[in-house]
């Protein structure tokens, strides 16, 4: 099981992150790793002889995430729990865009968010996102349309303009 503590310990920070993505909260991004890494260790030596384990785990991770039952407490996007890498700057006004994107991708249905995290926070490609969701390449370009529709409605001209300077 040594194979399997190292896994860990060289994804866990990874996975957290992407799980706080996901889910907008530290907390709820901590259970829902354990919960997956529990099932991968009873699992560990069908995982371990793929080909990328890590993959087949945020896979795992996904799933978990778009299967969730949430109470409502658990809805409320909590914009100070997000990872030191989303956190560019300290300035008033780059926090009050960044909090109302947050709010804006906390809206949006688990799939179409799951999309943007992949795409543009883990820099997946289409191909993989459509693996790791079950779906054809073509529903995750729609999820992504639509998601990125949504995050902009309502955005003034301004801050699309601030956004892209950022």
């Amino acid at each position: 099981m040594a194979d399997y503590e190292n896994f860990v310990q060289a994804e866990l920070p990874r996975l957290l992150r992407y799980a706080t993505m996901l889910t907008g909260e530290r907390e709820q991004a901590a259970d829902l790793v354990q919960d997956v890494l529990v099932k991968v260790y009873r699992r560990w030596s069908r995982i371990s002889d793929a080909d990328h384990p890590d993959r087949y785990v945020v896979r795992m991770v996904t799933n978990g995430y778009l299967s969730w039952r949430r109470s409502r407490a658990a809805r409320v996007f909590a914009t100070g729990d997000l990872p030191d890498e989303a956190r560019p700057g300290d300035f008033a006004t780059d926090h009050a865009l960044r909090e109302d994107m947050w709010q804006r991708l906390a809206r949006l249905p688990r799939r179409q968010r799951a999309v943007v995290v992949l795409r543009y926070y883990e820099q997946a490609p289409d191909a993989e996102i459509a693996d790791l969701l079950g779906c054809a390449q073509g529903t995750v370009r729609a999820h992504a349309h639509r998601a990125l529709a949504t995050l902009r409605d309502g955005l003034t001209i301004e801050q699309m303009a601030e956004a892209k300077e950022s």
